[in-house]
């Protein structure tokens, strides 16, 4: 029988997932130049169209249908939605039962389209994710035909390695590996969303190669107020993302919250703290960066640790974080917003500290690490599946990029970019710094450029 509060629960946070993208979009654009601010914005937003409708067509279907070949990926069994409406899901409870309405353990089933539309929302983050990597450079419809790519060869297979639970869809499915042979244990999408992103960033931050003038012109935020107004709401997005993922509303989904809701605060000062030490001064930047830092880590872990786990992975995230984001310096790659350093480094931390902070007295279901007792097992389990969709995205997302930019249709040209790609890409502009208002008085200037002659060139 269908549960309606969960099911409520669950589209409510299906919701709020979805008002990530924005979120995302807001936190991104604010980061890049004023003239650069549009490309990234539509960036962002045009992973809700293409992979809402791949999702219907064959996305869903290639996450979640039954293994194919040898479990690399699912079938095509639910292509189009197939067979979904009016179907109900849930996890199967005793071996002999064959009946689709028989569901989670202690409550009743979900509808099928109910849970299509929740991972939606996490196949269209993704991709988004990715973006920042290679803001001011790339162009747009080659941005497209590579999501449009990417999802199909890289998301949807990792979506069912990590997501595709034996039973769920239906008594006799087949899920994928990492969930179901390794053991490895990601509530939310460390693995799936945040390594897979933040490898996929680095493989096109290489590709795409650097910025002109980068690294000693690495491009002021032009709308820092626009950078935390993004962090705002994926923090709030983020509670659909974690507590959502216990697809009930129980007391799981409440541990989910609050798990979010402390690692998050926790990492926010890991990172304030560690600007103070090395620079003087905490950022407004900084404490944006050091929430989504913290999101990103807590993610994987919120539905195994305890609140107290859950401080110190926000801590040590936001403090790894904080330091991680000067490793493009190093080593030379143009990470344009830090991509790598808060979604990659953030998503593997996670990941490993539930190999020392996951206890079953927080949920049945996972396992102890090690700080429980449970020794060096999880977190073998946990390493082998960040180290997988680590390779896997930086390889596949490296040769996809490579194809797409040696065809002409990923990096932009010199002239565009040092022009504006707004103007270049999408034929306008975030701001009106020269016309005229429709009265015909002098229009105002929205926002400080860090350019000299562009001011003096604004008040003429």
């Amino acid at each position: 029988m269908l549960n309606a509060g969960d099911t409520a629960w669950v589209l409510a946070s299906a919701a709020l997932v979805m008002l990530m993208t924005p979120g995302l979009a807001f936190f991104y654009g604010g980061m890049v130049r004023a003239k650069s601010v549009l490309n990234m914005l539509m960036m962002n937003f045009i992973a809700l169209a293409v992979v809402g409708v791949l999702w219907a067509l064959y996305g869903f279907s290639m996450s979640f249908s039954n293994d194919a070949f040898g479990g690399f990926v699912g079938n095509f069994d639910l292509a189009g939605l197939g067979d979904t409406v009016g179907k109900l899901a849930g996890f199967v409870t005793a071996a002999t039962s064959t009946s689709p309405e028989v569901a989670w353990p202690g409550s009743d089933a979900l509808p099928v389209l109910a849970f299509v539309m929740f991972q939606l929302m996490f196949a269209i983050i993704t991709p988004a994710l990715i973006s920042g990597a290679i803001a001011d450079r790339a162009k747009f419809w080659g941005w497209t035909l590579f999501v449009v790519i990417w999802v199909t060869v890289v998301y949807f297979p990792v979506a069912h390695w990590v997501f595709s639970f034996n039973g769920f869809i239906g008594a006799d499915a087949v899920g994928g590996w990492i969930a179901n042979n390794l053991k490895a244990l990601d509530f939310a999408g460390g693995t799936a969303v945040h390594i897979n992103a933040g490898a996929a960033g680095l493989a096109l931050a290489i590709v795409l190669g650097k910025r002109k003038g980068w690294p000693k012109d690495t491009g002021r935020p032009h709308n820092v107020p626009f950078v935390l107004l993004g962090a705002s709401l994926l923090w709030f997005g983020w509670y659909g993302f974690n507590a959502g993922s216990a697809l009930a509303a129980n007391d799981l989904a409440a541990v989910a919250f609050t798990n979010t809701t402390v690692a998050t605060a926790a990492a926010v000062l890991g990172w304030l703290l560690v600007e103070q030490l090395k620079f003087g001064k905490p950022t407004t930047l900084g404490a944006a960066s050091g929430a989504v830092a913290g999101l990103v880590a807590v993610t994987p872990a919120c539905g195994f640790v305890s609140p107290i786990g859950a401080i110190a992975i926000g801590l040590i995230a936001g403090a790894v974080c904080a330091l991680a984001v000067s490793l493009k310096y190093r080593f030379g790659f143009d990470d344009s917003l830090d991509v790598v350093g808060v979604h990659l480094v953030g998503g593997i931390v996670g990941t490993l500290l539930i190999g020392f902070f996951g206890t079953t007295s927080v949920n049945s279901l996972g396992a102890d690490g090690l700080f429980y007792g449970g020794g060096f097992t999880q977190l073998g389990r946990q390493a082998a599946a960040a180290g997988a969709v680590l390779v896997y995205s930086f390889v596949l997302t490296f040769i996809i990029g490579f194809a797409i930019k040696k065809a002409g249709g990923f990096r932009v040209s010199v002239e565009d970019e040092v022009g504006g790609i707004d103007e270049a890409q999408h034929a306008e502009s975030a701001y009106d710094f020269t016309g005229l208002s429709g009265g015909g008085a002098p229009s105002t200037i929205p926002v400080k450029t860090t350019s000299a002659a562009k001011l003096e060139e604004s008040k003429a």
